[in-house]
């Protein structure tokens, strides 16, 4: 008599098992060395940088321990920018952004993650081919769009991975961008508050931080932006 193979049976997943499945994967903290900062105003601070093991994007990002981090420091995820970090470029504000973000952070205890996402995560000649486009007359985010490319690329799990392997599971967000927020509570940091910067305007980037405001919902006050001239 032939028998009838019995139905294979599924196990259900448990909340144990999914969150292991979904857990953050581990990185590792490589180097640590003291460098003192000096910015072009003359403001000056020492500085921690730390290296790190594992990132899953394999990009080289830094965290910056300035000064005494507590339980839940003050962390700023910073995008680099070569135009407005290095050369001042007045198109955006990210310059004037890691500069306030040094000395608040110094002042409070903290961190700053100094991650390698150039142009919103499409890359440095993307980003100047988009600035093409502005001046044609697109946003910020319909200029990606028109290259084919994410309004904004970049994902933040590096930035988990770097805060639990310097023992940081909650943070006060220094950030103006929800979705920073948004993305690192889907990773298991929390955020007790978010903590927005400064206003940082300038007859050349008015429509950016307008985008920024209207599209992405930034927390920047829009009339201080507006009344720049």
């Amino acid at each position: 008599m032939n028998q009838t193979p019995e139905a294979a049976t599924t196990e259900p997943e448990t909340a144990e098992a999914a969150s292991v499945e979904h857990a953050t994967p581990e990185a590792t903290i490589r180097t640590r060395v003291r460098v003192p900062l000096r910015f072009g105003d003359g403001y000056s601070v020492e500085a921690e940088l730390v290296t790190f093991h594992g990132l899953v994007d394999g990009g080289e990002h830094l965290a910056v321990v300035l000064g005494e981090p507590g339980r839940t420091p003050l962390v700023r995820m910073h995008s680099e920018c070569l135009t407005g970090d290095v050369f001042g470029s007045a198109r955006c504000d990210c310059g004037p952004q890691l500069r306030e973000s040094v000395e608040r952070i110094a002042e409070a205890g903290g961190y700053l993650l100094y991650l390698r996402q150039e142009g919103r995560g499409i890359g440095l000649y993307n980003k100047l081919d988009a600035y093409a486009l502005q001046d044609a007359g697109l946003d910020t985010y319909q200029a990606n769009v028109a290259l084919g490319l994410p309004e904004d690329a970049r994902d933040y799990t590096v930035a988990a991975q770097m805060l639990t392997a310097l023992g940081v599971d909650s943070v006060h967000l220094l950030s103006n961008n929800p979705d920073k927020e948004a993305q690192l509570a889907g990773l298991h940091v929390t955020v007790t508050e978010r903590v927005p910067t400064g206003a940082h305007a300038t007859a050349h980037n008015l429509r950016y931080l307008r985008a920024k405001v209207e599209h992405t919902r930034h927390s920047i006050v829009l009339d201080d932006v507006l009344s720049v001239a």
